[in-house]
């Protein structure tokens, strides 16, 4: 039983969450030859302010 966590900023809405799912789970099934019913995908939103890079959260990158 795969699990594949994607963490992304949030923004996209349902249509293109499920898009994310099943083409996550497609190409792990090319790869692997596992059954598509066996593959667990968790998507989690994240703020731009509790993401950072270098030192700095990406809602603060642009100010700079």
């Amino acid at each position: 039983m795969p699990i594949i966590r994607v963490e992304m900023f949030e923004g996209r809405d349902r249509d293109q969450k499920r898009k994310i799912i099943s083409e996550v789970t497609d190409g792990f099934c090319r790869a692997t030859g596992a059954s598509p019913e066996s593959v667990n995908v968790i998507l989690t939103d994240v703020s731009q302010d509790e993401w950072g890079r270098g030192g700095i959260a990406f809602a603060d990158r642009d100010k700079s």
